[in-house]
């Protein structure tokens, strides 16, 4: 119901009001009455109204003047002033002071109705407008959060070349912070579990979980948070340690959790990590923590506490390896490096061994995701490796799973290189759509997909229709105008989004694209 206060100086007439048409019916209800405009600003600010209806003539405050008050400090409410024929020119020549609408007094039954209607129409049209609104900033809210938590996944688990173009994605994505060098930082992993013996809770319970843990990395500077699709039922948090304390958050995970969901929560601390390049190592760290965790759905916190000894360097020209072997079907060479390094001298610890094992892992699971070959096989393929990990008490399982995984993946690869150029070209098009706003160039594609460049251009644009630039620039416009529908981004905030660090030369790309500037694009939303 819409909320209404009358205001008349005669109390005859706020009767007569009450009885000329059923309010109810018409979707309002009277909640108060006065007899000058002082008393009914009073009212209005302690009452939540929409529409005030009010004499022209009265005592104290008229009702012209209520309405321009209105107008200042409740532009929400809406106002229909009551004359008698001789006000009738004043009143109309003041809808441009706050009146909606004005009746001739006596006011005849269907007229206040024909107004009530108009009203409630505008009313439920702000309202709708409102909430679309709202709804869009929180769309937009979540699709900047999962582009930020799309990357720093990549950052933790994926292969990425060049630190120069890292830096400048994680500027446009508004994580600066993550870009000093001096940055400390620390993984914590969070899992839930349910006590009361029905699985399905975890289920209902996952989205309001990620919604509660999205709120505290929001309300803590320097805290954010992603999920691993690899790890059921688990969040992430990067912690700047320089900033905030992981113990602090933990303690507020496990509190809300309890609290509002009445879930059990699982929580691993990884090593305390710096710079970029540690990230994989301290994000491996938290999730070994969590693996030590103890079966049952008591709420648990593991320290990693992992010595410099246990913490195993992976150098980029060993990665780099490993990559080269895979991409150029080289099982051998493959399984030559892993047992160099995962043998090692025979005094390698049971963690530092984990801890090499997992990058291995983490590197041939982003090969598969290079190449979109996340095959159902090779994702159970994945899982067993992890779960092999996690026990800690057999090496060979490990090396053994490990190499069928990369056989199966190296026969993917092999099979890509050997379709004529589809496979490639659909690899190039998946990775793309996943990196669209990251500065990419045909030579670092070439050099990620180990294919001369000159050559994958001719076979792109025979298997696209298309080239290489032009597809990129669709793929940024297309996402620019679903951005573009919240006003709440700027548009250098829109560009960087898309991968444009200046908001000009956007502009002109955009313009060119759709015939209209990004300004001209939103402003046609509203006609």
């Amino acid at each position: 119901m819409m909320k209404v206060i009358i205001t008349d100086d005669e109390i005859q007439v706020r009767k007569g009001l009450r009885m000329k048409v059923d309010w109810e019916e018409e979707g309002f209800e009277i909640v108060g009455e006065a007899s000058n405009g002082k008393d009914t600003l009073e009212l209005l600010g302690c009452m939540d109204i929409d529409l005030v209806i009010t004499d022209m003539r009265m005592p104290i405050m008229d009702g012209l003047e209520l309405a321009k008050r209105c107008q200042q400090e409740f532009p929400r409410v809406k106002v229909i002033v009551l004359s008698g024929y001789s006000d009738f020119e004043l009143v109309r020549g003041s809808m441009k002071e706050g009146v909606r609408d004005y009746l001739l007094k006596p006011v005849a039954p269907d007229e206040l109705v024909e107004a009530l209607r108009k009203i409630r129409k505008e009313i439920e049209e702000e309202r709708r407008k409102q909430v679309e609104t709202a709804q869009m900033r929180q769309l937009v809210l979540t699709q900047l959060q999962e582009v930020q938590e799309q990357y720093l996944l990549y950052l933790v688990k994926e292969e990425w070349l060049q630190l120069n173009l890292v830096i400048e994605r994680l500027r446009q994505l508004q994580l600066e912070e993550l870009v000093n060098e001096d940055a400390i930082v620390q993984f914590v992993s969070v899992e839930i579990r349910e006590g009361f013996g029905n699985p399905n809770r975890l289920k209902e319970l996952w989205l309001p979980f990620q919604m509660l843990c999205k709120e505290i990395s929001k309300e803590n500077t320097g805290t954010y948070s992603f999920y691993d699709p690899s790890y059921a039922n688990m969040v992430h948090f990067l912690i700047r340690i320089d900033i905030n304390s992981p113990s602090s958050l933990v303690e507020r995970v496990q509190q809300n959790v309890k609290r509002l969901l009445s879930l059990e929560t699982v929580i691993g601390i990884g090593n305390v990590v710096k710079g970029l390049a540690s990230f994989k190592t301290g994000y491996i760290s938290s999730l070994l923590a969590w693996s030590q965790s103890q079966l049952g759905c008591q709420s648990q916190v593991i320290d990693a506490a992992i010595t410099k000894e246990d913490a195993f360097e992976f150098s980029p020209d060993f990665e780099r390896k490993l990559t080269n072997a895979i991409e150029n079907v080289n099982f051998e060479a493959f399984k030559g490096n892993i047992q160099t390094i995962l043998r090692g001298n025979g005094n390698q610890s049971i963690l530092s061994f984990s801890y090499a094992a997992n990058r291995v892992l983490f590197l041939l699971g982003s090969l598969a995701k290079k190449y979109d070959i996340e095959t159902k096989d090779i994702q159970k393929m994945i899982w067993n490796c992890q779960q092999s990990i996690w026990e800690l008490n057999s090496q060979s399982k490990v090396l053994e799973n490990l190499f069928q995984l990369a056989q199966l993946i190296i026969e993917k690869v092999r099979m890509a290189r050997f379709s004529n150029g589809k496979l490639i070209v659909d690899s190039v098009r998946h990775y793309l759509d996943q990196h669209y706003a990251s500065e990419i160039s045909l030579t670092l594609l070439s050099e990620l997909f180990h294919i001369n460049s000159a050559h994958l251009s001719e076979t792109f644009k025979n298997y696209v229709g298309q080239n290489f630039s032009d597809y990129l620039v669709n793929l940024r416009m297309d996402k620019a105008r679903e951005f573009l529908r919240d006003k709440q981004l700027k548009i250098i905030d829109v560009a960087n989004l898309v991968g444009f660090s200046n908001s000009g030369y956007f502009s002109t790309v955009f313009k060119k694209h759709f015939g209209q500037t990004p300004v001209e694009f939103r402003n046609a939303l509203d006609v």
